[in-house]
């Protein structure tokens, strides 16, 4: 069933134990509040007690000084009431926005975890959805759900005692409306449950369509495919419109009826509770109170519909929450070798890989890059050299064979300290909305300005920062929106190289900048690379004619290998590729 769709069990004990984790460290101020709930469950009957009691016996009699004791009496509960209420209200939603904090802060944490291989099957709007919308979702079981629904069930039941302890023929008569108000409670809870299924269903389309194409807004105002975009967000907007007012219908009708129950409950009472005080049956003041009794009874009866449903949503937000926290689909990270030094000596022994079972992407891959050397992966798309790059940084874990750098298996090393040492340079840059100097440094503390703008101006791109407003303080918007895509890439690659990694990977990191830009980056390639093991993955061979070893991949295989000279020489994969790209550019 699609789990945006499916519905929770209130009772679901395996997932309340669960909730109830989360509720741990907050066990003092949960207990507390509810204690307040059952204290004000607790006052709700005895304002009606204190109205018959004083017309029955103060005003009948006609003692002023017991009628203004008692109207102090009713002024003190109300008020006793009034701060029950205030910290009911306010307790359950600090607890509840501590809990979802708390939440909030693991699940992203997971998230973090995870593989890219999650991410290559799971849209982003879902994962949206579970860390915002699901997570609110499961803040209102906190503030109207569990404890007010038995703060409410409480009150019910308080007050069906106190009623027939009162006079158990108006408690009778009282209570003939509640088997219809009951049914159109459930008809009303099951109609409201489907709806708001409904509803959440359209939210979680209409985030993923919104956040897919906002993001890619370039091809859609490229190929101008706006007014046929704009129609399939009308549809999906329309759906969401119905979702919502088809739960809005059925709140317009369980309300009215639940008033109109109500008040034929009430009208019943006064019809008969009229009949016995003429045949002095019963008193003025116990009608009165029973005609209270009842708007107290009906209105919890009314609002347990709703927190019912506040229960089912949260149990399956719950649900699907505990389902992403339960996620083993991560990299495991079980190695604690860390070293001292790094040297960079990178083997690939027999690796076989496959993003998705057996569909093999490499295929018996093996080869050696010694401290310092360079070497350059070159092939037509898909043949699998960004495949090779993601294995040595453990974004994917390989099905056969061995990794291992410094004669060390990948799966010994600390995870962090691993990928620290390896400074990858994408062809696809990503620029977060914030400053150039946490864009490059990424928040970490231990790299001070002064080794920032040394990087900065070890590439050549120190000087270009600094006549940005703000220098590096200049923000540079989502994804790096106001900065050319030449600029872009050389800020991916100073940060990079201010984490001093002893592997740099430059995976197609010049085909998208200009003829200047490039042989910017070519001259600071040249300076960075000394000392350090460097594996290139490029299209323009131009770029990469000085590696020490030079690696043809074509369908997951390498086909050959050998310096710039050796391989032309050979007259196989890589001469016939050298010769079309310079054909292309004769």
């Amino acid at each position: 069933m699609n789990e945006e769709k499916k519905s929770g069990q209130i009772f679901d004990l395996v997932t309340l134990r669960r909730l109830y984790a989360f509720i741990r460290p907050y066990q003092r101020q949960f207990y507390l509040l509810v204690f307040v709930i059952l204290l004000g469950a607790c006052l709700s009957p005895l304002t009606p007690l204190l109205i018959r009691y004083t017309i029955d016996n103060e005003v009948v009699a006609g003692d002023y000084a017991g009628l203004t004791r008692m109207l102090l009496i009713m002024v003190a509960v109300l008020v006793l009431s009034a701060i029950v209420q205030f910290s009911s209200t306010y307790m359950s939603g600090w607890l509840g926005q501590h809990i979802i904090r708390d939440i909030r802060i693991q699940l992203y944490r997971k998230i973090l975890s995870l593989r890219l291989k999650f991410f290559d099957n799971t849209p982003i709007g879902r994962l949206v959805t579970r860390t915002i919308s699901d997570i609110e979702t499961l803040a209102d079981v906190f503030s109207e759900g569990m404890a007010a629904v038995a703060g409410d069930i409480l009150q019910l039941v308080l007050i069906i005692g106190v009623m027939f302890w009162t006079d158990w023929r108006l408690a009778t008569i009282s209570l003939s409306m509640v088997p219809l108000m009951l049914f159109s409670t459930y008809v009303f809870k099951e109609k409201i449950k489907d709806s708001f299924n409904e509803v959440r269903a359209a939210v979680s389309n209409l985030n993923s369509f919104v956040q897919e194409h906002i993001t890619g807004m370039s091809i859609v105002q490229i190929f101008s495919s706006e007014k046929i975009e704009a129609e399939k967000f009308r549809a999906i907007n329309n759906e969401h419109r119905k979702a919502n007012i088809r739960s809005i219908w059925y709140y317009s009708i369980y309300f009215p009826v639940a008033d109109i129950l109500s008040a034929a409950g009430t009208g019943l009472v006064v019809w008969y509770g009229a009949r016995e005080i003429l045949n002095e049956q019963v008193t003025f003041g116990t009608v009165t109170a029973f005609v209270m009794f009842i708007n107290l009874f009906f209105r919890p009866i009314r609002m347990l519909a709703d927190r019912f449903n506040t229960l089912q949503m949260g149990i399956v937000s719950t649900d699907r929450i505990l389902t992403l926290l339960d996620s083993n689909d991560y990299t495991v990270n079980n190695g604690s070798y860390v070293p001292d030094h790094l040297r960079g000596n990178v083997t690939f022994d027999k690796v076989w890989f496959a993003y998705n079972d057996e569909n093999y992407v490499l295929r018996d891959i093996s080869f050696t890059v010694n401290e310092g050397d360079t070497v350059a992966f070159v092939g037509a798309t898909g043949a699998g050299k960004s495949s090779i790059i993601n294995l040595l940084s453990r974004f994917y874990d390989i099905n056969q064979g061995h990794i291992t750098v410094d004669g060390v298996d990948l799966h010994e090393y600390e995870l962090g300290s691993l990928r620290r040492n390896i400074g990858v340079v994408l062809q696809d840059v990503f620029l977060f909305s914030d400053t150039i100097e946490n864009n490059i440094t990424l928040g970490d503390k231990s790299i001070s300005r002064e080794k920032m703008i040394e990087a900065a101006k070890l590439v050549g791109v120190h000087d270009f920062i600094e006549r940005l407003p703000g220098g590096y303080d200049y923000n540079v918007m989502e994804r790096g929106a106001t900065l050319s895509v030449g600029q872009r890439q050389l800020i991916s690659f100073v940060r990079a190289m201010v984490q001093d990694p002893k592997i740099i990977v430059l995976d197609e990191a010049t085909s998208s900048v200009d003829t200047e830009t490039e042989e910017l980056i070519q001259e600071a390639i040249g300076k960075l690379m000394k000392g350090r093991t460097a594996i290139v993955i490029a299209h323009r061979l131009s770029t990469i004619q000085k590696a020490h070893n030079i690696i043809v991949v074509d369908k997951g295989r390498i086909m050959e290998q050998g310096t710039h000279e050796e391989l032309l020489q050979h007259e196989g994969f890589y001469a016939n590729l050298y010769r079309m790209q310079y054909k292309e550019m004769a």
